[in-house]
């Protein structure tokens, strides 16, 4: 975790290790939101990572323009992988991770319909 003044907006920083030979540098911003991020923002993202890292990283509750995930495959550029909301609880649910399971229950109909008046 970042969060100093003067950190071009990186919220935080790793390392990517594919396998014992592979490893990236990645930085990551995260965007709560409920609207849209805009390929401004991430092009500004790109420039706060620029030689200080490989891959980065926008995390966001909200949505991505259509512009800004174009912006974020542009090629000549460091990638930038785009998580949204949806992407992320699905990714949170896979990892079962700050979830809890709850049971719940649908109601069937066609069993109570030899109960209705005609």
């Amino acid at each position: 975790m970042t969060g100093q003044s003067g950190d071009g907006g990186i919220d935080g920083y790793g390392t990517l290790q594919i396998n014992h030979l592979v490893s990236f540098k990645v930085l990551f911003q995260c965007k709560r939101y409920a609207k849209s991020v805009s390929p401004s923002q991430v092009r500004d993202f790109r420039g706060a990572m620029a030689g200080r890292a490989d891959k980065g990283i926008i995390i966001t509750t909200g949505t991505f323009t259509a512009e800004a995930r174009r912006e974020a495959t542009r090629d000549g550029v460091p990638p930038i992988e785009l998580i949204d909301g949806d992407r992320l609880l699905t990714m949170l649910e896979g990892l079962e991770l700050g979830l809890r399971a709850v049971k719940t229950y649908e109601v069937d109909h066609s069993f109570f319909a030899e109960f209705r008046e005609s």
